[in-house]
């Protein structure tokens, strides 16, 4: 091996050390100071002192918990006998009021001269996620399924998961035991050999209606008539089934070819009184009790006319725009999977809603060629992705001149960013936190954001 070689390797040095957490950061991880340099712990709360095992790995420090000598009063057991393994969750060791007290700061630490409401927290949160991605693998011969661990994609066998809806458990646990009836065989990423990599579950919370997609790699489906005709029966609450195909080596869940073994590829649920039909790829909020505080919250601070126009943009399928329909005096929806805007208009039509239409379009680009046709808005909804807005988009909006925006974040921290530039012509008046995903360590926020008047 050559000395250049030699030199590009990681350096990799272990060692126990005594430290005191200081601070949690945005992943809910203790931090302490090493050697001038911030070290994350994950599972150490702040004020905790403990013992642990800190491994260099080249230039950056990873970190392990051997035992906590002082305990923070805000620590609690974790009820998931997971937890530990499990990367689904980061925060089931804090206390559930003070998870809520770390978002809010953490959100105020962002937006240090805005208006922070406290957080909305959730009256019971377990059992919330509507949504469940279960990745399969092959343990000690036997298919499971379950989750990846921190960092890895190591299958961490769960039969039990304490943040989704407990349906989920009971079909999984039924699908376990019929893959291996029917001789069904995990994919393996190593050797790409194998059929199915993952099972996609999406639930009704107010319908009970439940959409199974299969993840697999090839066409070819051992033994489907039989699998599907026992799941059937075991689960008559499943609607719909569906094949997705992903056979590239990569690490995102769904391909873009998916056919319809059952059903009509879809289920129903509803959101704050209006029906809504979801597909596997639908982007549809995963907690659905917190959802109806959250749109709520945002119809609340849009404070919408019956005189007014609405855009609502990053659409989806259409539920923030179909909602504000019974405020609006027209609500145009903007979205660019062409699928998704196929999905809202189905949805407008299934709640017998006129005053509605949406177009298929990059948001950016929409709002840019909005901005050029001087096109009138009263109100602008978005709900970006976690990448936020851009630059040009902001821009456009500018140029609209809605009277009032409502900035519907996953993000904190590109919110903060966006808001900066908003502020060319905006006042921010409220920031509302809402605690959408409890255990973990994402925080939701809902922006009002007003026309400053020209002096």
């Amino acid at each position: 091996m050559s000395k250049k070689h030699n030199k590009k390797r990681p350096v990799t040095r272990s060692e126990r050390i005594k430290a005191k957490a200081t601070s949690l950061n945005e992943n809910g991880h203790g931090m302490i100071k090493y050697q001038g340099k911030s070290v994350p712990v994950p599972f150490l709360l702040a004020g905790e002192e403990a013992l642990l095992d800190l491994e260099k790995v080249g230039k950056h420090y990873q970190s392990t918990i051997q035992s906590v000598i002082k305990r923070s009063p805000d620590r609690v057991s974790p009820t998931c006998p997971y937890y530990y393994s499990c990367g689904g969750c980061q925060l089931q060791h804090l206390d559930y009021k003070k998870q809520g007290k770390l978002k809010e700061n953490q959100v105020k630490g962002l937006l240090p001269k805005k208006k922070v409401d406290p957080i909305i927290l959730m009256k019971e949160p377990y059992y919330y996620r509507n949504k469940v991605i279960a990745s399969v693998a092959t343990q000690n011969k036997k298919l499971i399924t379950g989750f990846y661990k921190p960092f890895s994609h190591e299958v961490v066998a769960i039969d039990h998961c304490e943040v989704q809806m407990p349906q989920a458990d009971k079909i999984l646990k039924t699908l376990r035991s019929l893959c291996s009836k029917h001789k069904i065989q995990a994919y393996n990423e190593d050797t790409q050999n194998g059929f199915l990599r993952h099972i996609l579950l999406k639930m009704g919370h107010k319908t009970d209606e439940v959409l199974v997609t299969f993840v697999v790699a090839s066409k070819v489906f051992p033994s489907k008539a039989k699998l599907l005709k026992d799941l059937k029966e075991a689960h008559p609450e499943i609607k719909s089934i569906t094949m997705n195909i992903n056979n590239r080596k990569t690490s995102v869940v769904l391909g873009k070819e998916e056919i319809i073994l059952h059903g009509d590829g879809k289920i129903k649920d509803n959101l704050c009184g209006y029906d809504f039909k979801i597909s596997s790829q639908s982007f549809y909020q995963i907690n659905p009790v917190q959802t109806e505080k959250l749109y709520q919250t945002a119809m609340d601070l849009a404070q919408i006319k019956k005189d007014e126009v609405v855009l609502d943009t990053y659409s989806g399928i259409g539920t923030i725009s179909i909602i504000a329909t019974k405020h609006a005096k027209m609500v145009y929806g903007v979205e660019l999977n062409k699928e998704a805007v196929k999905d809202a208009n189905h949805n407008a039509k299934l709640n017998k809603i006129n005053n509605i239409k949406f177009v298929q379009a990059d948001a950016t680009h929409a709002m840019v060629q909005m901005a050029k046709e001087r096109f009138h808005i009263d109100v602008l909804f978005l709900d970006p992705p976690r990448e936020g807005s851009t630059p040009e988009f902001i821009n456009a909006a500018l140029k609209l001149k809605p009277k009032k925006i409502v900035y519907i974040s996953c993000n904190p921290y590109t919110l903060a960013r966006d808001l900066k530039l908003f502020e060319k012509a905006y006042k921010v008046e409220r920031v509302v936190p809402v605690d959408m995903f409890p255990h973990t360590s994402h925080v939701e926020c809902i922006s009002r954001l007003v026309r400053k008047e020209k002096k």
